[in-house]
């Protein structure tokens, strides 16, 4: 497929690269410039503005929050303005539902398609085409799809059809992961506080009834102080909890927790 791609972080740039090795045609575009020679070696077609990426059977982004996404699907030139009736806008990054739904309603309003496809999974996993895709969207729009998604993700998990069902998904993950990483250090500072060796305590944890990724590697940072590399940006992290209580809010869900984590991770900024 002819395929655009907007925002080379270290998730887009890997996901990108993973579409060309697929046999895809790909455009891409980042405000750094730099950061697309890589993919250029590789193949892709690197362009000035945004506008020159939509010319494309579909068009991901992968940006960082609300602001940045909005900004290049609303702007001026920006992809609403720019994509083709009957093209696809894959939204990948991890947005407010409201968002979400807003830019599903423009696309549809202007004969082009839309489906939220938030990942899970960290730049290793994103370079090594390891990630889960969770996506949302009219179930023709994401079968079209299903060769990009193939190519990105070693999963591919659909959510509904509706777009913003696959965003609500990623920030409840997002939210559990930093209950997780909250209970960890405050049950690891108990612990080191009482005397106890926190990696002997730590390998029991992760031995019986914790034996999963997740507390293994973020425990592991946890005891040894590594806050680099985190794999994430503190106030991405702030921002993913204000959208999830956001959702929350207006779904009438109390989530008392993510009230405490907003709060912890703004006294660390």
């Amino acid at each position: 497929m002819d395929v655009g791609f907007i925002g080379l972080g270290k998730m887009g740039s890997g996901m990108a690269a993973n579409l060309l090795r697929a046999g895809h045609t790909v455009s891409v575009f980042n405000r750094t410039v730099s950061k697309t020679e890589p993919l250029v070696q590789l193949g892709a077609r690197a362009h000035g503005h945004v506008q020159s990426v939509c010319n494309a059977e579909a068009v991901f982004t992968m940006l960082a929050d609300d602001r940045a996404v909005e900004s290049v699907v609303f702007g001026e030139r920006g992809v609403l303005a720019s994509l083709k009736r009957g093209a696809t806008h894959i939204s990948s990054s991890t947005v407010s539902v409201c968002l979400s739904e807003r830019i599903g309603a423009a696309h549809e309003a202007a004969g082009q398609r839309y489906l939220a496809a938030p990942v899970f999974g960290r730049p290793d996993a994103a370079a090594n085409r390891s990630l889960c895709a969770v996506v949302g969207g009219a179930p023709a729009v994401i079968e079209d799809c299903r060769p990009l998604f193939d190519a990105i993700a070693s999963r591919t998990v659909v959510i509904g059809a509706r777009p913003e069902a696959a965003n609500l998904v990623k920030l409840s993950s997002n939210f559990l992961l930093d209950a997780v990483i909250e209970s960890l250090a405050e049950a690891a500072g108990l612990i080191t506080a009482g005397g106890v060796d926190p990696r002997l305590w730590l390998d029991l944890l992760t031995s019986t009834v914790f034996d999963v990724p997740v507390y293994k590697n973020f425990g592991r940072k946890i005891i040894e102080c590594q806050s680099q590399p985190a794999g994430f940006a503190t106030l991405l992290e702030q921002t993913k909890v204000h959208l999830t209580l956001a959702a929350a809010d207006a779904l009438r869900v109390p989530l008392p927790m993510a009230k405490l984590i907003r709060e912890r991770a703004a006294a660390y900024p």
